[in-house]
């Protein structure tokens, strides 16, 4: 795998573009309620709303996409205003009265599922923690800190009453939510405790890179038993490569916080890995779930390609060889670049596809929907774009 003379410059505006022009201006065209508050998410091709539903984790992610363009772009008031317009619904409705946080309502705001799913909590957290440091306001600070006390009091067991499994006969814990907590802890330091925070990140770094990752296959598993051993289950074998590149590069960002060229140099490895074994060879791009044995995966849409998985692989990439100039990292970077552009980037109209087959056609053409909001393609971009400055 041979790499052109990549141009830093011509690539850092092609991306910033793309963020400015086309996708931030897509949302803000057409995901405002200006009737009920909050965001439309579920919009088709052309930004049209299919449906009217609200997910609470996609509403918060919107309040901190807009809250973080603020603080790290531009003091725009539209931005701004985008933000607190959803903010206020989420607080009016998006809640049990304590900060749990339900999944998803109805448009007027009525809740229609249960705070089952930690992940509310966890983006609502991250956008009263953006929003606060917009504008100061103690109200939102008292809301991420409140919810973030909540997910560590949850996290040993985040389904609490509405996890359906029988207990004791197969318990697992998941990568996700210490993955989450890697960023998480960054996003809200400014509200935390330093020994607090260090002890999350601390935490969360031995979960990810010690307890789910595999030495022998080099591999981050999506499941494991309470102690950390392997369970050859459905469940057990599960592998996402988009997930375990996406934490990776949350592991870089702390590594270079600390300093820690081990950690850093560990990571770079891991998504590498990852990605060489999750490539497509036969028609490019990402699987989206696989077996760490070579099962077929019990997920039907093992096969597809996301939006998401791609962008995620190539901020970390990108952070990848800023940090350690390891070519390898430049080379896979323009692949899935060339992939990414050539399928998911939408030619006759703004935002992009989500969603496509194993060989790479359009499979939903939606913009948005009950999983695709306002949060992988602009954050990728932006965090992209930003690295590539850095490089010129």
């Amino acid at each position: 795998m041979k790499s052109m003379k990549l141009n830093f410059e011509q690539l850092a505006t092609q991306y910033q573009h793309e963020l400015l022009h086309k996708v931030i201006p897509f949302w803000e065209r057409n995901s405002k309620d200006e009737e009920f508050g909050g965001f439309f998410t579920c919009l088709d091709r052309e930004g049209k709303v299919f449906d009217t539903d609200k997910f609470v984790w996609l509403q918060a992610r919107q309040v901190w996409m807009f809250s973080s363009l603020y603080n790290r772009i531009e003091k725009k008031a539209q931005w701004l205003n985008m933000a607190e317009h959803g903010a206020r619904f989420l607080m009016d409705h998006g809640h049990d009265g304590k900060l749990n946080w339900y999944f998803s309502l109805t448009r007027e705001g009525k809740p229609l599922v249960q705070p089952y799913n930690i992940f509310s909590d966890c983006f609502a957290t991250m956008a009263f923690g953006q929003l606060f440091q917009a504008t100061g306001n103690e109200q939102y600070a008292a809301i991420a800190k409140q919810t973030f006390d909540n997910i560590l009091d949850r996290k040993h067991n985040p389904k609490g009453k509405y996890n359906k499994l029988v207990p004791g006969t197969r318990p697992l814990k998941g990568f996700s939510l210490p993955m989450i907590l890697c960023n998480l802890s960054l996003e809200i330091e400014h509200l935390l405790p330093r020994d607090l925070v260090e002890k999350t990140i601390q935490d969360a770094i031995h979960e990810v890179m010690e307890v789910f990752y595999q030495p022998d296959s080099g591999l981050i598993l999506e499941n494991v038993r309470p102690d950390g051993s392997f369970s050859d289950s459905f469940e057990g074998r599960l592998l996402n490569p988009g997930h375990t590149i996406e934490a990776m590069w949350f592991i870089m960002d702390l590594a270079e916080r600390r300093k820690d060229d081990a950690l850093m140099q560990k990571a770079v490895k891991i998504m590498l890995d990852t990605l060489q074994f999750g490539w497509d060879e036969a028609f490019g791009g990402i699987f989206y779930f696989m077996d760490v044995k070579g099962n077929p995966p019990q997920q039907l849409e093992w096969d597809q390609k996301l939006w998401w998985v791609h962008i995620e692989t190539l901020i970390s990439l990108i952070k990848a060889y800023k940090h350690t100039g390891n070519e390898q990292c430049l080379q896979w970077f323009e692949k899935v670049h060339e992939y990414t552009w050539a399928h998911f980037a939408d030619r006759d109209h703004d935002e992009w596809f989500g969603y496509l087959n194993r060989r790479g056609e359009v499979l939903l053409p939606l913009k948005g929907g009950k999983w695709k909001g306002c949060f992988h393609v602009p954050r990728g971009l932006f965090q992209i774009w930003q690295t590539l400055e850095k490089l010129k």
